[in-house]
C-alpha cells in the first residue's frame, strides 16, 4: 500500500524466528551489554560470541565485525511498536517525550550514549542510526500533527525542526556537556519550544518565500 505522499513504502524486514530469532536475541543483548560496560574499543566479537553462549563462527557469519553487530542493534531497535505519549496537549507530550529520552540518556550502564558514540566510530552503526532517528522523527509527527488538529498550532508547522529543537537541549546537556540529568529539565525544553511553535517559530516557508 502505498504512503499517504503516493510514494511506495519500503519492504518490511524479514524477522528471523525459532532457533535463529533467539540466538540472533542472545547476541544483541550481549552487544549492549559489553558496550555498555567496555565501550566501543573494548568491544570485540569474541567477546560478544563468549558472553551470548555462541559459537564465534556464528558471530563472524552473520554479523561479519563489530560494525555489523551494531548496526543490527539499531536495526533491532526500529523493529517495535513504540509510540510516542498522547496526553492531550502538545506540551504536555513533549515533556514525557523529553522523559523519555533523559531516563535512557542517565540510565546505567550508558548504552544508548554508547551506541551514538559508536555511530562516530563505525559507518555501519552509522547509516543504522540514521535509519532510527529517521524511523523515530515520522513515528513522532504525529504529536505535531494532533497538536495542529487541537489549535495548538499554526498551519503548516515543520514537525522535524519543532522536535529537534524540544529535545536537542536533551542531548547537549547529557550527552555534550555530561550534565547530571535536571528533573525540570524535560518539562523546561518541552515549554521553551511549544511556545515557539505556537508563535509560528517553525512553521514552512511558503513556496514564494513569503
Amino acid at each position: 500500500m502505498p504512503r499517504p505522499d503516493g510514494t511506495a513504502p519500503s519492504p518490511p524486514r524479514r524477522r528471523p524466528g525459532g532457533r535463529t530469532a533467539r540466538i540472533r536475541r542472545q547476541v544483541l543483548d550481549a552487544v549492549l551489554a559489553e558496550l555498555g560496560e567496555h565501550g566501543y574499543d573494548g568491544l570485540t566479537t569474541d567477546a560478544v560470541a563468549a558472553r551470548a553462549g555462541v559459537h564465534r563462527t556464528t558471530v563472524y557469519r552473520r554479523w561479519g565485525d563489530v560494525g555489523g553487530l551494531l548496526g543490527d542493534v539499531l536495526d533491532a531497535a526500529g523493529d517495535d511498536d513504540w509510540q510516542p505519549p498522547d496526553t492531550g496537549s502538545l506540551q504536555g507530550d513533549l515533556t514525557a517525550l523529553n522523559q523519555e529520552i533523559q531516563d535512557a540518556l542517565s540510565a546505567e550502564p550508558p548504552v544508548v550514549a554508547a551506541l551514538i558514540a559508536a555511530s562516530f566510530r563505525s559507518e555501519k552503526a552509522a547509516d543504522a542510526q540514521l535509519r532510527l532517528w529517521e524511523d523515530r522523527y515520522t513515528r513522532c509527527g504525529i504529536v505535531v500533527e494532533r497538536a495542529a488538529r487541537r489549535g495548538e498550532l499554526p498551519p503548516h508547522t515543520d514537525a522535524r525542526q519543532l522536535l529537534l529543537a524540544a529535545t536537542a537541549p536533551l542531548y547537549h546537556q547529557l550527552l555534550l556537556l555530561r550534565a547530571p540529568a535536571d528533573p525540570l529539565l524535560p518539562a523546561r525544553a518541552a515549554r521553551t519550544a511549544a511556545l515557539a511553535a505556537g508563535a509560528g517559530a517553525f512553521v514552512e516557508p511558503w513556496p514564494d518565500g513569503g
